[in-house]
């Protein structure tokens, strides 16, 4: 990334994380993914009950390596019964997360299929780590919207060969329609729609990574 570019991406995470303090959701910048590993392994302590909603990003930081360290207890959908897991999530002691777009008015914006990952973003776990991407940050939630649409969700059916429309099509077919226009296909992955502007307690937490990551 050239000299202009990075110091625009910079005053965009600037912006961002303070609009999201002002929302009281806690921000901090980790350069590289070397870097949100560690500020995400000082969130935790040994011994917690963790857990983690469906997110490329968490692998490519390699922050599920460290989920998968041992020094946790952690409860993994991959290895354990997901229905068990999703009901055991809301007792767990940190939930880690990507965004499918954080605005730059410090909103997190996310759409889900089962709805497990966005009912513990709002509700249950003790504490909340949301690792994105600076790929993930967008002006307004407008801006959000069209990106979950053009950006996310596209690859995402691919990756899981669910054969939606937006898989061949590289668009949801609800692109010029409102947030919650989309197919009807049987396996639909845009159900729930849930916009993050502000909390009650800094239960959430934000890491921007500065590295484009995931979807």
């Amino acid at each position: 990334m050239d000299k202009n570019k990075q110091a625009m991406v910079m005053k965009k995470v600037e912006r961002t994380m303070q609009a999201l303090a002002k929302n009281r959701i806690p921000a901090v910048y980790a350069p590289t993914s070397a870097e949100a590993v560690k500020v995400v392994e000082s969130m935790m302590k040994e011994g917690d009950t963790i857990s983690c909603g469906g997110t490329v990003t968490l692998r490519e930081t390699g922050i599920r390596d460290l989920m998968q360290s041992g020094k946790y207890h952690f409860l993994d959908r991959e290895a354990m019964d997901p229905e068990e897991v999703y009901a055991k999530t809301f007792a767990a002691d940190v939930f880690l997360t990507s965004a499918n777009a954080i605005t730059e008015e410090g909103q997190l914006y996310n759409v889900d299929g089962r709805g497990n990952r966005v009912a513990a973003l709002i509700y249950g776990p003790k504490k909340v780590i949301v690792v994105a991407g600076v790929n993930k940050i967008v002006r307004n939630v407008d801006e959000a919207i069209l990106r979950v649409k053009t950006t996310a969700a596209p690859p995402n059916a691919l990756r899981q060969d669910m054969g939606t429309p937006c898989q061949s099509l590289g668009a949801c077919v609800g692109t010029k329609g409102e947030m919650c226009a989309g197919c009807s296909h049987e396996k639909r992955m845009c159900c729930h729609y849930v916009v993050t502007s502000w909390q009650k307690t800094e239960r959430i937490h934000v890491v921007l990574v500065g590295e484009e990551l995931g979807y």
